[in-house]
Parts: structure tokens; sequence; C-alpha cells
């Protein structure tokens, strides 16, 4: 699957400053190397009500032009852009978090 790659912001907890740099910088070198898919593990948040990183991120993401997202908790088979996803690149299927409803992930789609 070189169309895919995933990517552990949690990990290293960084700031949302940080992780903004971080997400920006993977999102240029994923479109070089010609990636397609990006898992961003960005985690849920402790508070029990979604953490910063999830929701900056998200936002980020939104605002970015030519690419499309879909969040965690929507990524399985019986939503229509995961489906179209499916179809295009059918080894998703295989991927762990598909219809596990993850609030720490989203899927980032690159033109």
């Amino acid at each position: 699957m070189n169309y895919y790659t995933v990517l552990n912001i949690e990990s290293g907890k960084p700031r949302v400053e940080g992780a903004k740099q971080l997400l920006t910088g993977q999102l240029a070198m994923a479109r070089r190397s010609g990636v397609k898919v990006i898992k961003l593990i960005h985690g849920y948040g402790s508070s029990g009500k979604g953490g910063a990183l999830r929701t900056e991120l998200r936002k980020m993401l939104q605002g970015m032009h030519g690419l499309a997202t879909i969040k965690g908790e929507d990524f399985g088979i019986f939503d229509a852009a995961t489906r179209e996803l499916l179809g295009k690149y059918p080894d998703l299927r295989r991927d762990s978090d598909l219809n596990r409803s993850n609030l720490g992930i989203t899927i980032i789609v690159l033109p």
C-alpha cells in the first residue's frame, strides 16, 4: 500500500501549534512522495469531550483546499465517503480502524 501512510501525532504529545506544524510538513512530504491516504492519529483527549489536538487539527484540515477528510467515527462501510474511498483503494478494507468508530483518528484523502 504505497499510497497509504499512518501519521501518529499523538505519540509525541505535542501542543497544538507543534502538531499543526508537524502535520503541515507531513502533508507536503506525502504529496511529494505520491501518498494519497493518511491515517492521522491525534487521539481523543483525556477530558472525555474531545481534546485540543483532535479539534484543532480537524479544523485546520477543513480549511485546506483540495483534500477530503473522513472522521474516525464515520470511517465505516455505511458511510458514503468511506465506500467511495474503499472503491478506489480496496486494501483499506484491512485497516484496523474500519468500522470501529474511533474518535481518535481522521482519514485524510489527498488529491
